[in-house]
């Protein structure tokens, strides 16, 4: 019998692959299909049905106008998550998670204007005006700031949604979510604890492949919403189409 098509994508993608079973996590049980040269094989049944759900709840959350911040702050997956928030005009953290990024918002977001602004202006040209002592400084932070901030300048409120690749090792964004009861979609491995997140897709979180193919089925359900965004009708058009009913009601 052929297998369903999102189901061999998926293994395709090697999205079936786990941890070493010494390295996991009971709460994991319910979507471990079972064991191979002592690696857990994930329920690719399983993994659908939840990659579905998550792609609704995204879906749902763009078309509505709500920012979904994308964390990965893994070496070999940062292009890719980057790449793919961009495609779909989302914020992204894929460098160094930065602690209060949440729970402490209004500080950080004056962070991100104070690196706009130090942008800006060497943009135009202002720092040529300053001592090279100072212009050198200046540019260091700036550089720092740029790892840090530069794809959550339009971040300019708490976001509505986490999408997180690996939880458990972006347990301090998982932490600071849950504090706040912002929702979390995250690709969640063999060894992560499912019951912190809101939506947990079981799969291969190390893998560019996996992660690729995972988070490229979710940014298409998130342009979907986006091409459904309930967006306000212009006071213009308003207008305009008041006037067009006054004068088919003479």
């Amino acid at each position: 019998m052929a297998l369903p098509e999102i189901i061999r994508q998926l293994l395709e993608n090697g999205v079936h692959f786990g941890h070493l079973s010494k390295h996991w996590n009971p709460k994991m049980k319910k979507f471990i299909f079972g064991k191979k040269k002592n690696i857990y094989i994930i329920d690719l049944e399983k993994t659908a049905q939840k990659l579905e759900e998550a792609r609704e709840f995204l879906k749902s959350v763009a078309q509505n106008g709500g920012k979904i911040l994308f964390v990965s702050t893994k070496r070999q997956l940062r292009e890719v998550i980057k790449e793919l928030a961009v495609m779909c005009d989302m914020p992204y953290v894929c460098e160094r998670w930065v602690g209060g990024f949440l729970t402490n918002f209004a500080t950080i977001r004056e962070r991100i204007k104070k690196y706009i602004t130090l942008k800006e202006k060497r943009e135009a040209g202002e720092f040529e005006k300053m001592p090279h002592k100072e212009v050198v400084r200046l540019n260091k932070e700036l550089e720092r700031m740029e790892r840090m901030y530069s794809g959550t300048v339009s971040l300019e409120e708490l976001p509505q949604c986490v999408y997180i690749v690996d939880p458990k090792r972006e347990i301090a964004c998982v932490r600071e979510a849950n504090k706040l009861s912002i929702p979390i979609v995250a690709l969640i491995d063999t060894d992560a604890d499912p019951e912190v997140i809101d939506y947990p897709i079981p799969g291969n979180d190390d893998a560019i492949k996996s992660v690729k193919f995972i988070t490229q089925y979710l940014v298409k359900g998130i342009l979907e919403g986006l091409e459904k965004l309930d967006r306000p009708t212009p006071k213009s058009e308003e207008k305009q189409d008041t006037h067009l009913s006054s004068e088919e009601g003479k």
